[in-house]
């Protein structure tokens, strides 16, 4: 099966600007392709992993991925998908990011010679003569046309400023200068990067009279179309620091059973005819599917250690008898209690199992907190010192899938 054969089949293609023309550029012959990341943040989140995925089943199948980092369009920011215009970034802080996403990409995509390409715009957008740019990359947009790109029309409302509406102009001149430098021919991404894919192509059309091409692929969202990788904590990011190996893989053993066979499509490398197989799971046993989904995806992002760890300290949650090492935790020590003891609604806020008081206060009064498998009776309940952390460490479930680890210093 072919590259483009194999993402069509694993539900990843969106739209693309000639399938038939693309279709056989990815399975008969070897490209030169790109996708761009906005440093917005320290770490790439899971929003990115099916960018990512898409990256790597292509250069497995001999095309040369270009990982585009955004440091001229991140001084602007993406109006796409977003209801105010975002912060702001200082270029220190941007180039921060973008050397932790590096990092981070470098997991599953392979940097060495010839292999793929990391490139920064920040090279050629940071200098530019502003009424060149206009005379060569302006003359070629309609803003008529711009405004009714669904990136745009949805901001409109709220007010769309003059800065961001270059963005789509900047975007578009990136694959013209990637056109040039390395004889990029697609651009790829999310399904919301549509109109600025359009315009990409239109340019190098319009301008040097080029057949260049534009596809993207579905966003990681639910069966009910909602986008995945929030938490109650926020975002699930792909940096440990941020979101631990044992958080990341609770998540993927946590999705709703009706997505469970969607992420193993998009999100693992796993054989199509096996994912068929688990298809084939009903009620209880979709666990396995889950718990397999969850290890591969902990695997890709943290390696085979850090997923087998999350797996035994998950195990131990539902199942018996593995150990809790790897569990998320919070120490406190005998300072925290008053005369032995200590309120479970403190340990809520002090762990963030609880944002606030109230909060907290609300999930107890719901039987939603249980202490080492016990249901936590009021607000007013507390642990003892002597008692309950006898072995050193007690285990608070929120709910039926979130746990954590206090342990005693």
């Amino acid at each position: 099966m072919g590259v483009y054969d194999e993402l069509k089949a694993r539900g990843l293609i969106a739209q693309t600007t000639n399938e038939e023309k693309i279709r056989d550029l990815l399975n008969n012959d070897k490209i030169t392709f790109y996708i761009g990341f906005d440093p917005t943040a320290d770490s790439l989140h899971v929003g990115h992993f099916v960018q990512i995925m898409v990256m790597s089943w292509m250069q497995k199948a001999g095309h040369v991925p270009i990982a585009l980092f955004g440091g001229g369009t991140g001084m602007i920011g993406d109006p796409s998908g977003k209801t105010d215009m975002r912060k702001m970034l200082t270029k220190e802080t941007i180039d921060h990011n973008i050397a932790c996403f590096q990092k981070q990409m470098s997991r599953l995509i392979d940097f060495s010679e010839g292999k793929a390409i990391m490139a920064n715009n920040g090279d050629w957008l940071l200098n530019l003569n502003y009424i060149d740019f206009l005379r060569e990359v302006g003359v070629h947009f309609s803003v008529n046309r711009m405004l009714a790109a669904e990136c745009y029309k949805q901001r409109l409302e709220r007010g769309l400023s003059f800065f961001e509406l270059n963005y789509m102009l900047m975007q578009s001149y990136d694959f013209l200068e990637l056109n040039h430098r390395y004889n990029c021919v697609m651009e790829l991404g999310g399904d919301d990067q549509w109109s600025n894919i359009i315009g990409g192509v239109e340019l190098l059309r319009r301008k040097e009279a080029k057949e260049v091409y534009g596809m993207t692929f579905t966003l990681l969202t639910t069966s009910e179309g909602k986008k995945m990788g929030k938490t109650e904590k926020g975002a699930v990011w792909l940096d440990p620091e941020k979101t631990s190996p044992f958080e990341f893989y609770q998540y993927w053993r946590n999705v709703d059973d009706a997505d469970v066979i969607r992420c193993l499509k998009i999100l693992t490398f796993l054989p199509l005819e096996e994912i068929n197989e688990l298809e084939k799971l009903e009620g209880g046993e979709l666990n396995k599917a889950k718990e397999i989904l969850a290890y591969e995806v902990t695997k890709l992002i943290h390696g085979e250690e850090e997923a087998k760890k999350a797996q035994e300290g998950a195990r131990a949650l539902f199942g018996k008898g593995a150990n809790t090492d790897n569990m998320p935790s919070t120490a406190i020590t005998e300072a925290d209690f008053t005369d032995g003891e200590i309120g479970v609604l403190d340990l809520m806020v002090k762990t963030k199992l609880a944002p606030s008081r109230a909060e907290g206060r609300r999930l107890i009064e719901q039987g939603g907190v249980a202490v080492d498998d016990v249901k936590v009776p009021s607000i007013s309940a507390k642990l003892s010192l002597e008692k309950d952390f006898e072995k050193k460490y007690v285990i608070i479930k929120k709910g039926k899938k979130v746990f954590h680890k206090v342990t005693l210093e």
